[in-house]
């Protein structure tokens, strides 16, 4: 079993099957996990603002008998009065789990290599493998499967388009990747993803093409910039509105459900009438942050509350 999740390469298409059940089993029956985690402690740990990530894993952890305590470093950020080495080391002091969300990815490699307790990636630069697990979460609770569904996300080639990609392909779901020139996500992920697809029987593409939404059975979008990139959204809205979620698209795609991270900046990457619409399963996939996160650390730190009734398990 793995010991950290800084990019959601660490957990195996089996990990991840016997995850996105846990997490549906953790809904379904809340009072059977009630004390999952009582007496843990985790530090959720910020350098960048949070709605959704902070309060799923504060409620998620109180949910599971766990306790969550809140380290701001939104100021100077990690490594500026003490090394951060050094805030592993003491933290790992004190606190059961690590629960990062940062900057740089390169934060999360130098936490996990001086913890000796799981650190968890929340979010950084190159990706986020905890939005990803709801995304896949809201996809099954909706469609019964995840397996053989088309995914298309449209936008900005940023960490979540990679998360997505890479937990695609080890589900063995179908990911399209639409980008305009120049965004396109990292290379070297893309490749990964792809070579793991060929195990998943999946098909991984990256293509500035938007006729390439055809047949999708779910659109999906995020923010044109990134938390952390001053650059205002009119100044890429030329460069973007093209790939802008919309009921013209979604109408042309044939999709039945379309999702978006949040933040989102309607009118933008996408528009009200389809965030608000029927198909929109954006409220569901936050929702579902505290219960995939649960899962997964229920999977860390409680790995025996983690089995799964028989019937379950042979489903998964």
């Amino acid at each position: 079993m793995m010991k950290h999740c800084l990019s959601g390469l660490e957990l195996t298409s089996a990990n991840t099957l016997q995850l996105l059940a846990l997490a549906q089993e953790q809904k379904a029956h809340p009072e059977k996990y009630s004390q999952t985690l009582a007496g843990r402690s985790v530090v959720t740990l910020f350098e960048k603002p949070s709605l959704r990530t902070r309060l799923s894993f504060d409620i998620g952890l109180q949910k599971l008998g766990g306790h969550a305590v809140y380290l701001n470093e939104q100021g100077k950020g990690m490594g500026v009065r003490e090394s951060v080495a050094d805030y592993a080391r003491n933290l790992s002091c004190w606190a059961d789990a690590i629960v990062a969300r940062v900057m740089s990815h390169n934060t999360l490699q130098e936490l996990a290599k001086h913890a000796s307790v799981p650190v968890v990636n929340s979010l950084c630069d190159r990706f986020h493998p905890c939005q990803a697990l709801a995304d896949f979460l809201t996809l099954q609770e909706h469609y019964g499967k995840v397996k053989g569904l088309k995914l298309v996300y449209l936008g900005d080639g940023n960490n979540v388009s990679h998360s997505l990609m890479l937990t695609a392909a080890a589900l063995g779901a179908n990911c399209t990747i639409i980008c305009p020139p120049g965004h396109e996500p990292d290379a070297d992920l893309v490749s990964k993803a792809k070579k793991q697809a060929e195990e998943s029987g999946a098909d991984i593409v990256v293509t500035q093409d938007i006729a390439a939404v055809a047949g999708a059975d779910a659109l999906y979008t995020d923010t044109w910039v990134s938390m952390g990139d001053d650059k205002p959204l009119s100044e890429v809205r030329d460069t973007f509105q093209p790939y802008q979620i919309n009921s013209q698209l979604v109408e042309h795609s044939g999709a039945t459900s379309v999702l978006h991270c949040q933040p989102a900046h309607r009118g933008y990457e996408i528009t009200s009438d389809v965030m608000d619409g029927p198909l929109s399963r954006c409220f569901q996939q936050a929702e579902n942050r505290l219960y995939a996160q649960n899962a997964l650390l229920t999977l860390l730190l409680n790995p025996t509350a983690a089995a799964l009734p028989e019937s379950m398990e042979k489903a998964s």
